[in-house]
């Protein structure tokens, strides 16, 4: 019987660990991303990449949990494992911090990640204005390497990759059978979703090896995140703003910003500096759709809106977009007749 045709639509951290899961779990089918740009250019690249599930309240709690349990646990296998620092993945311990105490003192995901516990009289003290914080362990996914190993992954799975873009999904009919949307900022012109919207995000990268902790702003417009190579600062959350080049007076506020609760950042050396839209969307859009045109039919399934949780939940959403194509592959395996010439 002929394998089902999975196409997977972006190579961000999103579309690549889901055409992975896919390419692992689904044996009939083969996989191919297609996408616009790839890895060192896509907007994932360009993520701090600290696990952390900061997203919208509107998506239910138990998905967001899920999603973080099971990323976290993938990303922590690989911290545990020879090939970390090529993959970029390393144990990263800090304090999130706060001006004014939060609703939820405790976050769901306080027993997900290691060692978390709320600061004390003295830890709060090193830090100006701010009066509550929680000091805990997660890990640092730094895209810049991880994305080539996913890439590797799923070669070695039997995928391939197509550059190009894809501005209607009937572009593919009849070459895939199963379309997975991951087109993150895209998907509001490929699908037509006016919910989806851009956050300016704006980040420095500096050479300051002495730090060995990160340091975040309970609402996340400043933070400071030690990674293998560089430190990321950050950043700027600009909604519906889509300018993709360097701004010079953000640069100057988010360097600022973070010399002030770092101050030691005054002797850093800058890198580079990136910006990226985050695909914003208040709930995170895992689905399956049907299209119909013409007596035809498309079989796709959403995973994109991820906002700034991207690297936080993508594992997590990979395996249930997954799943979501697993079930399409039976019901078209199931059709009277199947072949390829009629897909």
């Amino acid at each position: 019987m002929d394998k089902i045709r999975v196409a997977v639509i972006g190579a961000g951290v999103v579309g690549l660990s889901t055409a992975v899961c896919v390419a692992e779990s689904i044996p009939h089918c083969s996989v191919t991303v297609i996408a616009e740009t790839f890895s060192p250019d896509t907007t994932s690249d360009k993520a701090a990449g600290i696990l952390s599930p900061h997203f919208s309240p509107e998506t239910p709690v138990n998905r967001q949990r899920r999603w973080f349990e099971d990323t976290f646990a993938h990303i922590f296998s690989i911290a545990q494992s020879a090939e970390a620092p090529d993959v970029g993945v390393q144990f990263l311990s800090g304090w999130e911090i706060f001006k004014e105490p939060p609703k939820e003192r405790i976050p769901f995901w306080s027993d997900i990640v290691l060692a978390f516990r709320i600061m004390n009289d003295s830890e709060l003290k090193r830090f100006p204005q701010v009066t509550f914080g929680w000091m805990y362990t997660t890990l640092l996914c730094e895209c810049t390497s991880y994305l080539p190993w996913l890439e590797k992954r799923l070669k070695n799975a039997g995928g391939q990759f197509q550059a190009g873009k894809i501005t209607d999904f009937w572009e593919l009919d009849g070459k895939y059978d199963i379309i997975v949307n991951c087109s993150g900022i895209g998907a509001g012109a490929l699908t037509g979703d006016t919910k989806i919207y851009p956050i300016r995000g704006q980040v420095q990268k500096v050479h300051a090896p002495w730090l060995k902790h990160f340091v975040r702003l309970g609402d996340g417009t400043s933070y400071i995140y030690p990674g293998i190579s560089s430190v990321t600062l950050g950043g700027t959350r600009q909604e519906n703003d889509w300018r993709l080049s360097v701004d010079p007076p953000d640069s100057k506020a988010i360097f600022e910003a973070c010399c002030a609760y770092e101050p030691s950042l005054k002797l850093s050396r800058r890198l580079v500096e990136l910006v990226g839209l985050r695909p914003a969307r208040a709930v995170l859009r895992l689905e399956k759709e049907k299209l119909q045109c013409d007596g035809n039919q498309m079989y796709l399934v959403h995973n994109y809106g991820h906002s700034g949780a991207g690297v936080s939940f993508h594992w997590g959403t990979a395996k249930e977009a997954a799943q979501l194509v697993k079930e399409w592959a039976t019901e078209i395996r199931c059709q009277p007749i199947y072949t390829k010439s009629k897909l």
